[in-house]
């Protein structure tokens, strides 16, 4: 068969755009996930235009074979991995920015199109891209679609789903839909454009985006918030919001993650705080509002208040979150990366259900948060070597998604289901849920090729 396949991949691609090598195309079997089985591909295909990826659904129908999407691999939930004999369909080749638009506020991008690239693109015109993940410097415009990614930018300007205004999808069978519009407003029948957004490539391949853009903010000013506990820095984010504050930021470091962060980068930052919360703002007068927040989180406990003065010294303070995961890998050598999403008013129970179950287990668990969505990131670190330690961080993971269960919260709020959290899905959404949900898959991919073993 895979001889077979290849010959007939090769009838519409040229030589270099089909790769066998195993020593090559096993590299491409994994995301950044732990714990995800992957199958061996039996070809990556690396096509450079929407007929090569339509030649390759067409080829994929006619032998049955499964076809696996992939953007640069940055998921965490194992959403790109290969599946046994597959072709996986990389796109990172498809990364050109087509059109962008300032009158009607709008980019024409293919999926390749790497995040930070678009977002310095569209600055040149006055212009930007909001929606920004950890990863922006690798990640893929079609990765983030696939996902519904978000970042650290969400509590103001929203998700990636807020920006998509249209696409171009291959489907299974090769044809080629166009769905959404170019337009400030449009609802002409179902939104399949929001359908495409987090369906893991499940549903058909994203070949072109047209993406909405705001006017460029002022550069934000960034205040950092030191406190006495968790549940204190919680009580401090609920006060913000519900006091009508817009940051263009809002995050929170546990004790865990500051001090993984000054192991590594050595930055200094103070070892005493059980919490350390970074508001930004990029308004007008972001001093008054920092002001502001920071009576704010002083009423709630805070032990020590620090407004940056200058851009300067706000990049500095936010080197440390970019930094946290990172330094949390370090703890030791292997992470599990959680993305548990509660409503804002149980965060501090999150923070404290995650602290039992890091007692429970007997381990490093670290957590950070995009504190302003509630959008939790408790990040289990453990020795990949030890089987015994291994157990106990799979078992610490699911607690902590059950745990955001129960807090009336989801168990992905940004990195999708993937592999990692299948059965979870199921539990959330419930049996006809999941009825309903299948239904959909079937109907645009009635042979079950695309992406097949995510989700459900």
């Amino acid at each position: 068969m895979s001889r077979h396949l290849v010959d007939r991949l090769l009838v519409g691609l040229p030589l270099e755009a089909v790769l066998t090598d195993p020593d090559i195309t096993g590299s491409y079997a994994n995301d950044m996930a732990s714990f995800c089985p992957a199958g061996t591909p039996a070809a990556v295909v690396l096509p450079r235009t929407v007929e090569e990826v339509q030649h390759v659904m067409r080829t994929a129908t006619e032998l049955r074979v499964p076809v696996v999407p992939q953007g640069a691999r940055t998921g965490l939930s194992g959403g790109a991995n290969a599946s046994e004999g597959c072709v996986v369909l990389s796109l990172t080749k498809m990364d050109r920015i087509i059109e962008i638009n300032p009158v009607d506020r709008i980019a024409v991008v293919e999926p390749g199109v790497v995040n930070a690239a678009l977002s310095r693109a569209v600055n040149e015109h006055g212009l930007c891209y909001p929606p920004d993940p950890s990863s922006w410097e690798m990640c893929t415009i079609g990765g983030n679609i696939g996902t519904a990614s978000g970042g650290l930018c969400c509590v103001k300007y929203g998700v990636t789903a807020e920006y998509v205004l249209g696409l171009d999808v291959v489907l299974a069978d090769g044809r080629l839909m166009t769905t959404g519009r170019r337009t400030a407003k449009g609802v002409a029948g179902y939104d399949l454009t929001r359908l495409f957004v987090g369906s893991e490539g499940s549903l058909g391949i994203v070949v072109r985006a047209v993406l909405a853009l705001r006017p460029q903010p002022p550069q934000q000013l960034v205040l950092a918030a030191e406190f006495a506990s968790g549940a204190a820095a919680c009580d401090a984010v609920c006060r913000i919001m519900a006091g009508g504050h817009v940051p263009s930021l809002l995050e929170l470091m546990d004790r865990t993650t500051v001090r993984a962060v000054n192991d590594l980068t050595h930055m200094g930052l103070p070892e005493t705080t059980q919490a350390l919360l970074l508001a930004a703002f990029d308004t007008a007068d972001p001093a008054a509002d920092l002001a502001a927040v920071g009576a704010l989180c002083e009423a709630a406990g805070a032990t020590q208040v620090v407004p940056a003065d200058d851009f300067a010294e706000s990049e500095l303070l936010l080197q440390a979150r970019r930094s946290s995961l990172v330094a949390l890998e370090a703890v030791k050598g292997t992470t599990m990366i959680d993305d548990v999403c509660v409503p804002r008013s149980r965060l501090g129970e999150m923070l404290e259900g995650v602290e039992r179950i890091a007692e429970k287990h007997r381990l490093t668990i670290g957590v950070v948060a995009h504190a302003g969505d509630g959008n939790t990131h408790p990040t289990v670190c453990f020795d990949a070597a030890d089987p015994d330690e291994c157990r106990r961080a799979r078992d610490s993971f699911d607690e902590i998604m059950g745990l955001g269960l129960e807090l009336g919260g989801t168990i992905t709020g940004e990195h999708g289901v993937g592999v990692l959290k299948k059965e979870w899905l199921a539990r959330e959404i419930g049996p006809v849920g999941v009825e309903m949900q299948r239904a959909v898959k079937a109907a645009f991919d009635p042979l079950n090729i695309l992406n097949p073993g995510k989700l459900f």
